[in-house]
């Protein structure tokens, strides 16, 4: 069983910034994709960034500009760094290992494509 651990969550005020890390169990982390999703309430789970095991990147319109991914193979952690924050991003921010079996391609990724999630780390910003 994989165990993908967020931290670095906090109430911050718009236009502030947070960095998100997510620390991975499996030894193998550096040959999987990454992925970082958001649920505000009563909302869908969406797609916020994703990094490929050679560093490849993708972000949500959304958040593009303003959110960077990155991963430490050595550490096996995975971090999303925020950006000029605003309220609607606003949400349970969780990361996800996405499954060997789907062929990585650049562009927005679903759910259901991700095998293991973590607990999830709250995410506030205040107007």
């Amino acid at each position: 069983q994989v165990q993908l651990v967020e931290s670095g969550g906090g109430l911050v005020q718009a236009g502030g910034s947070l960095r998100l890390s997510c620390a991975a169990s499996r030894r193998t982390f550096s040959i999987y994709t990454m992925g970082w999703f958001r649920q505000a309430p009563g909302k869908e789970r969406d797609f916020v960034a994703h990094i490929s095991s050679s560093g490849n990147t993708y972000y949500a319109d959304s958040v593009k500009g303003r959110f960077s991914i990155s991963r430490d193979n050595a550490k096996n952690t995975v971090y999303l760094q925020m950006n000029s924050l605003k309220p609607e991003d606003t949400a349970v921010y969780y990361c996800a290992e996405r499954r060997l079996s789907v062929p990585y391609r650049s562009g927005p990724c679903f759910a259901y494509e991700y095998a293991y999630w973590g607990q999830g780390t709250q995410v506030t910003v205040s107007s």
